[in-house]
């Protein structure tokens, strides 16, 4: 799965301070996404990875801010090199000329893949409090791609078409 974490002996610390890289990778993706699409009409695939963006923040927030109730300012053992595109979505996957359909499909593939990482570590962790978390990381994921089904489901048709290049 992740060679560099070891999911049997993660502390409960070690376990929010994991969800908070995967939040923050995927939040640092979806800006970089923002920024290199830039805004061109409402609702267009910027705005899709721009509502994604502060969404993933304000979920890294709030594990932060529960990691600084249980553990004040100690120490993080794990870094962002433990990590790679749990959640954030493939590097190279945007196109200048995506439609917001792609780039809700994009996000969908995203959350489907933070849902199996927090299912295949459930299946390794084994302290209470970190398959504690976990499960609740599952589900809110789970609820994620429900969403985001759904959201796909009521886009309407012109959602479907991609940019043409107006040269």
């Amino acid at each position: 799965m992740f060679p560099n974490i070891d999911f049997s002996q993660l502390t409960l610390m070690d376990a929010l301070d994991i969800a908070i890289l995967v939040e923050a990778e995927a939040f640092e993706r979806y800006t970089l996404f923002t920024n290199q699409l830039g805004h061109r009409y409402p609702d267009d695939a910027a705005s899709v990875f721009r509502k994604m963006a502060e969404s993933e923040k304000k979920h890294a927030d709030e594990l932060t801010q529960q990691r600084k109730a249980l553990f004040g300012n100690a120490p993080v053992a794990v870094n962002k090199d433990s990590i790679f595109d749990v959640e954030a979505p493939e590097i190279g996957s945007v196109r200048w000329n995506m439609s917001p359909f792609k780039a809700f499909q994009l996000v969908l593939s995203s959350e489907e893949k933070a849902y199996a990482f927090y299912d295949e570590a459930l299946s390794h962790v084994n302290d209470t409090e970190v398959k504690a978390l976990f499960s609740e990381l599952h589900d809110e994921e789970a609820e994620h791609v429900r969403m985001i089904t759904d959201f796909i489901n009521d886009l309407p048709p012109e959602a479907h078409i991609d940019l043409e290049d107006e040269d």
